[in-house]
């Protein structure tokens, strides 16, 4: 009893000693953390040290800056990481979030969709004809839009609905951010708010989208068109890419075909194909101006395209009685702010010193065609950011600059040698490289290089090669003295040597889209094609001669 009571007495003092090691080790933390948090919140205009360190911990240099200006150089193996504090980030991006604001796919199934559009019957249980015709009577209902139902019309939106659910999930989910910004601008200019569905057949909400004919952005502006609305188009900036300015001219161009045609119907089937076909069409149907009337004389393209729009609103309008459940952005277009810039700088840049995901970047930027923000006076050029990141920009800005302007004069200037768009050359990854550096050289992005050699994260390691294909004038000198400089020209076509077997599940489109500059025309006139219809085993060429 006594040995026993003793284990016990020895057991209670071993744990009390545990656990006020724990409680202090727990206190310790708590007040280190009180004062990690005092510190953020008590930001003044003091002086203080700003330390640049090397991961070994030994100290490289020291400068007195603003308390607020607390933008820390760390080097890790090779490379320069930035790490700027204001107030601490209220939460990360959701990776899978991302994933679907960056993802380019659906831009050319959208594409497909409307333009391979079939009105054969679809067998889809879950929407009963009735059922659709009485939803199709309450928009037309709601709308000034001709939303009556017809058995073409049915066959696309059950079609969609079979086939095409996921993508739709994926569009509803960007929608969340776009929307918003849509339908202020449409209000603005008393247009219907439904016209914000007309971005989701233009272009799947991708505001870089080009289609084959040179059609941009989220409106997908023609280069002509958007000059004559005021977009600008320069070797840096591409307006049809940028959301406001893009929204308001596709608003002003909507209101002028309302008021030639007074039909909404007809003012979007012109905005596609031009108001000349549209007219056209009426006189070839016999003076009809119903759109359903004169479809069938309107190009293919512009025949699926108000089907497509009316099939993509019902559907977003229903999309509870369909079971869409499309995930909700971690931000949205009005938490985000602009800031205009002082001096040239780039996304990369902004990316590395801000500690702001590139792809993040480049989607709240797009207009920037080559990543870099031109500085041009009484021109209004801004940088647009995560609301919680613009504190921490504005309070590092001149530090900022100084580090990005003594980066771009420590470029080389260009030697006058060109690499052509279909080149590629393998790069060797040297001591200091990052992924956003390389991109910056070569005028690419860094999803593109992602894309290229197949990376799942943006860490390099020295010697790793890397494919490129550059877009822009590439000095080479800093590979003069390697044999891994050597380019090598991309595998192009060139010859009638140059055959492709059709596979198993192959389409003239799909085919098209495995090599560069070749279009579905190009593949039908080479190979006096006069459909669509190709079978496995067949050899197509793939250039004129």
């Amino acid at each position: 009893m006594r040995k026993t009571t003793s284990s016990f007495l020895f057991f209670l003092l071993v744990s009390f000693c545990a656990f006020a090691q724990k409680t202090k080790e727990h206190k310790t933390a708590d007040t280190d953390k009180s004062k990690e948090i005092l510190l953020e919140k008590s930001l003044t205009v003091q002086r203080d040290t700003v330390q640049v360190v090397d991961t070994t911990t030994q100290i490289i240099t020291t400068s007195n800056e603003l308390q607020m200006t607390t933008l820390t150089k760390t080097s890790i193996k090779d490379s320069l990481t930035y790490a700027a504090k204001d107030y601490p980030k209220m939460s990360e991006l959701d990776s899978l979030w991302k994933q679907e604001l960056y993802n380019s796919s659906l831009f050319d199934t959208i594409y497909k969709s409307v333009t391979e559009l079939a009105y054969e019957p679809v067998e889809y249980v879950d929407l009963p004809t009735d059922t659709l015709k009485a939803r199709l009577a309450e928009l037309n209902a709601r709308t000034p839009f001709n939303v009556e139902y017809n058995p073409s019309l049915e066959s696309v939106i059950k079609n969609y609905l079979k086939n095409r659910h996921e993508h739709l999930n994926r569009l509803m989910a960007l929608s969340e951010f776009y929307f918003p910004l849509f339908e202020q601008e449409l209000d603005n200019q008393n247009i219907p708010l439904e016209i914000k569905y007309l971005a989701i057949v233009e272009s799947a909400l991708k505001p870089r989208a080009k289609s084959r004919v040179g059609a941009t952005g989220l409106w997908q502006f023609m280069f002509g068109t958007g000059k004559m609305y005021g977009l600008e188009v320069s070797s840096y900036v591409d307006e049809r890419m940028d959301p406001i300015m893009a929204t308001q001219a596709a608003c002003a161009y909507l209101a002028k075909l309302y008021k030639i045609f007074g039909d909404w119907d007809l003012a979007l089937a012109s905005y596609n194909s031009g108001p000349g076909n549209v007219t056209k069409a009426i006189r070839r149907s016999g003076g009809y101006t119903n759109y359903w009337n004169i479809r069938h004389n309107l190009p293919r393209e512009t025949a699926g395209y108000l089907p497509a729009f009316l099939a993509t609103m019902y559907i977003f309008e229903y999309a509870d009685k369909h079971g869409f459940k499309p995930r909700k952005p971690e931000f949205a277009y009005f938490e985000t702010d602009t800031i205009k810039v002082k001096q040239m700088i780039s996304l990369d840049q902004v990316s590395e010193y801000m500690n702001i995901d590139m792809e993040e970047l480049q989607f709240l930027n797009p207009s920037y065609k080559l990543d870099i923000i031109p500085y041009i006076k009484d021109e209004n050029y801004v940088l647009r950011l995560p609301l919680d990141k613009i504190g921490p920009f504005v309070a590092n800005e001149d530090q900022v600059y100084t580090l990005a302007k003594a980066e771009f004069d420590k470029r080389e200037k260009p030697l006058p040698k060109y690499f052509e768009a279909n080149d590629r050359i393998r790069y060797r990854v040297r001591s200091g490289d990052y992924l956003g550096k390389i991109a910056r050289r070569y005028g690419v992005r860094v999803s593109q290089l992602k894309k290229w050699n197949r990376l799942r994260s943006n860490n390099l390691r020295v010697g790793q090669r890397l494919t490129v294909y550059p877009r822009r004038p590439v000095v080479n000198t800093a590979q003069k003295t390697s044999s891994s400089s050597k380019t090598t020209k991309a595998k192009t076509v060139t010859s009638t040597s140059e055959l492709y077997t059709v596979k198993s599940g192959d389409t003239l489109w799909s085919i098209s889209k495995k090599f560069k500059n070749i279009s579905v025309e190009n593949l039908k006139s080479w190979n006096d094609i006069s459909g669509s219809g190709i079978k496995p085993g067949m050899k197509l060429r793939l250039s004129k001669s």
